[in-house]
């Protein structure tokens, strides 16, 4: 009886401790500031049609930012959402100071991409943004407004992709986004991988569709609701396009992206993951197609790639957009070889070209965003802090170091304060072992020993007295290209690990199973 006493009388004390809540006024004094390290994922560009000082990128996490100086300087825009996963930008051809942006990541190979909540409308030029509705469409990957009336906008939609769901397609508004219609619906599956308008007649509307899901274990891509289709009535009616263009039920493919050309649109072309990626080409506006190119390079991890853009100063001039970027100047039938494929960056994803000027080129990808005043002979980068951090951790020093890994790169330590100035310069961040997934986690018994994890199981520990690293994983056979059921331990890309402040030398580290060592993974374990 007296246990119950004790037990009612613990609740009862440590109840009101667990109710509290921190008085916001606490931390209104405080502000964030960048210490680093350097930025990483943009996935969305677009910019003020003839106005070459504005432009606008999204960042895979890390909002939308803004330049009005021709890319000197840049400014975060959209902070004061609600979401900072941005899938698609768009700006009002005939009123640039209407900009809308579709939230979520369509560039899907793992299952750790953010999703969004909506789309986005700005009236003045991004200073404020107003959610227009369309929360459950998860994943946005086009945004397309009306070239003359901007009450009239198309939003192409994946969905969440990690199973059946209703919002998925392309939905329409004429009333500035006050209200929505669901204008094309494939089936629960398959969502809007990309989408493409008629500048000359904007009747007529393009949708790339791509079935797939995405599991922890595994991303299913294709099936016989991917293609490319066609309206020619403002999206009230649609058709798939067969004629030359191979998909549907007696030729499922995966991820697909189309666009149509600024000066001739009757040109318009289509990149189709199938067996190997093919580039097709119609002349007819898209009544017949002909198959241009078969090449593993315009679209190595369909998934995560699969989009392509024509110049709006030639529409022979077509790029596609991969690990590197491909070129064309003869309408597809050949690659120019001397093209730089790897630049202006590694990993791209999106190309946007100014419809007045097919000289100014934006390019989004992993490793942030490029610009090009003079068609792509010269690129200015441009590097902003949106780093992709998977964890941060901090440790026990007087002043503290931080620690954290970043995709696209490694496990990073960088210190709180420095003593050459307030600002923290990128060059003082360095690598701690482990790779762009993961955790990086000083050992709560010891600051100079750094456990950093990475995908298939990867784990290191990082000696900071000695600069060296030591392999430490579970298992030591990779895992990489074995089906689930085949492999002995199935790692998560962001795997779990625990270090223990109590014992020192215990580390809990999770596949399907827990896995535990005792004595800082030395051998003999």
């Amino acid at each position: 009886m007296r246990k119950h006493f004790l037990f009612i009388g613990l609740c009862i004390f440590v109840h009101p401790l667990l109710s509290q809540s921190f008085d916001p006024k606490l931390f209104s004094k405080l502000d964030f500031r960048f210490i680093g390290p350097d930025g990483n994922r943009m996935i969305a560009v677009a910019g003020e049609p003839g106005n070459p000082n504005v432009s606008y990128t999204g960042a895979a996490s890390g909002g939308v930012w803004k330049t009005e100086d021709a890319g000197i300087t840049w400014k975060s825009i959209f902070d004061k959402t609600e979401d900072s996963s941005i899938g698609a930008l768009a700006v009002a051809p005939s009123s640039p100071k209407q900009v809308w942006v579709g939230t979520g990541e369509t560039f899907l190979i793992r299952p750790a991409h953010a999703v969004g909540n909506g789309v986005y409308k700005s009236s003045d030029a991004g200073k404020t943004w107003k959610n227009m509705g369309l929360e459950k469409t998860f994943r946005i990957s086009r945004v397309i407004v009306h070239p003359t009336d901007t009450n009239t906008v198309y939003v192409a939609s994946m969905g969440h992709a990690h199973g059946p769901q209703q919002e998925r397609g392309i939905f329409k508004t004429t009333d500035g986004g006050k209200t929505w219609g669901q204008v094309l619906f494939v089936n629960e599956n398959t969502g809007a991988s990309d989408m493409s308008i008629d500048p000359k007649n904007p009747e007529t509307l393009f949708a790339a569709m791509w079935q797939a899901d995405i599991r922890t274990w595994n991303l299913n891509s294709g099936g016989e609701g991917s293609g490319i289709y066609r309206s020619k009535d403002g999206g009230k009616t649609w058709e798939p396009l067969r004629n030359g263009l191979e998909s549907g039920p007696t030729h499922p493919v995966g991820k697909t992206s189309v666009d149509v050309s600024y000066t001739n649109p009757k040109r318009v072309y289509a990149l189709v993951e199938d067996t190997e990626p093919r580039l097709y080409r119609s002349d007819d506006g898209g009544d017949s197609w002909k198959l241009m190119q078969k090449d593993h390079s315009m679209g190595q991890r369909a998934g995560y790639y699969t989009r392509l853009r024509v110049s709006t100063a030639n529409e022979d001039e077509v790029y596609t957009i991969c690990v590197g970027i491909k070129k064309s100047i003869d309408g597809g039938k050949t690659f120019v070889k001397d093209f730089n494929q790897w630049a202006p960056g590694g990993d791209n994803h999106d190309m946007w070209f100014d419809p007045k000027d097919g000289n100014r080129i934006l390019c989004a990808h992993d490793g942030c965003l490029n610009m090009t005043y003079n068609g792509g002979k010269s690129w200015r980068n441009i590097n902003l802090p949106i780093a992709q951090m998977y964890h941060v951790a901090v440790d026990d020093r007087v002043p503290y170091w931080v620690y954290g890994n970043r995709q696209d790169a490694w496990s990073y330590r960088g210190p709180s304060r420095y003593l050459g100035g307030y600002n923290i310069p990128l060059g003082v961040w360095h690598g701690t072992g482990g790779c762009e997934s993961g955790f990086a986690q000083p050992d709560p018994f010891d600051n100079n020993i750094v456990w950093s994890s990475c995908y298939d199981g990867g784990l290191d520990i990082f000696d900071l007295t000695t600069m060296q690293s030591r392999d430490v994983r579970v298992w030591p056979q990779t895992q990489i290209g074995a089906t689930p059921a085949d492999a002995k331990y199935r790692w998560h890309w962001n795997f779990p690990m625990v270090l223990s402040k109590h014992v020192k030398g215990r580390v809990w580290v999770g596949s399907q199973y827990v896995h535990e060592t005792n004595n800082g993974a030395r051998a003999g374990r």
